[in-house]
């Protein structure tokens, strides 16, 4: 049975005028108390990450900026990311849930997955931004090849947005492949994401960006997934595995403009599982609440091998000449890396 990881801490990092505030995961927690099949679901609640392992990403500056800010009281970091005074300790706790997250996968035979915020994809070594405050998955990461001395890393990315802060960090570094599907940058924040953006010096060829155009639905996203992720992940051979995971890309979410459905969760979460037999999950977004809870049930239970059928036929019709004109395009452009 996989583990969620979650803390009422979280509930202290919350402005419910926010789209990223609490209700979130209250609406998630509602829809697994409901589900027969996960009555047995553990739980645990992780400790905040140290200082010391949030310093391996962020710098010095930017810790002690936010935490001096949540001193006096929170506030706004830009127009699109908050504080309060006990958003310091809780973004500590939700790092901590990553890093949890990942222990529990290498020393059992369990998937976990972490459901911390606030999220963090968005944050680099200097900046918080995007709604994250420090960038749960990067410390993580660093947090592994520290203590468990794990040589490399792939991540998928499959929120709504580009994660361009994990991909900054991780910009220059051949160990780490960050592959993220993410609607076209053009069209929606944070602006980032272009197949050309795809790591510099070493780390050349191991930022792959998937920039999906504006209304792809799930049969756009899986066509090209299909094409690449199998390849890609069995030519890099990751040590760990992580599913950075995001639900703001469905058709009800109100911060995009892409058409994902409630099958499209479970399908990554499959392939993923297919991939490495066991994974760590780490939350990023997702801003309507019935199908945040929804979709999360139908991932838990294709974590536990409970969905009947996580296959999916894509329909080449509902395809767009876009989408397969972007699979040239990527191709074209990392055939030195890797063969699709």
């Amino acid at each position: 049975m996989t583990v969620l990881v979650y803390s009422e801490e979280y509930k202290k990092h919350d402005e419910i005028s926010h789209p990223e505030n609490q209700s979130r995961l209250n609406a998630m927690l509602k829809y697994i108390d409901k589900e027969d099949s996960l009555r047995d679901l553990d739980i645990v609640s992780p400790p905040a990450a140290s200082k010391n392992h949030i310093l391996k990403v962020h710098s010095k500056s930017h810790v002690n900026f936010i935490k001096d800010l949540c001193i006096r009281g929170g506030g706004n970091i830009d127009f699109d990311t908050y504080t309060t005074p006990d958003t310091y300790h809780v973004a500590k706790i939700s790092a901590g849930g990553a890093i949890t997250a990942s222990k529990i996968v290498l020393e059992s035979d369990q998937s976990a997955y972490s459901i911390g915020r606030p999220p963090g994809h968005h944050s680099n070594s200097e900046r918080s931004m995007g709604f994250c405050i420090f960038n749960n998955i990067a410390i993580a990461i660093e947090y592994l090849r520290e203590v468990y001395k794990i040589k490399k890393f792939l991540v998928l990315d499959c929120d709504v947005h580009y994660g361009n802060g994990t991909a900054d960090i991780f910009y220059h570094d051949p160990s780490v492949l960050y592959i993220s599907i993410h609607q076209d940058p053009r069209t929606i924040f944070p602006g980032q994401g272009f197949v050309e953006e795809m790591g510099e010096g070493a780390g050349e060829g191991f930022n792959l960006c998937l920039p999906m155009p504006a209304y792809s639905n799930t049969n756009d996203y899986i066509y090209i997934l299909e094409k690449i992720l199998k390849p890609v992940a069995s030519q890099f051979k990751a040590d760990f595995h992580f599913l950075d995971i995001g639900f703001d890309g469905h058709s009800n979410d109100p911060l995009s403009n892409t058409n994902l459905d409630d099958d499209f969760y479970p399908w990554i979460t499959t392939q993923m599982k297919e991939i490495a037999h066991k994974i760590a999950l780490i939350l990023e977004g997702g801003y309507d609440h019935e199908t945040l809870g929804r979709c999360n049930v139908k991932v838990l239970n294709a974590l536990n091998n409970h969905n009947e059928n996580n296959d999916y036929d894509v329909d080449l019709s509902h395809v767009s000449e876009e989408t397969k004109s972007l699979f040239k395009t990527i191709e074209d452009n990392f055939s030195p890396f890797f063969e699709f």
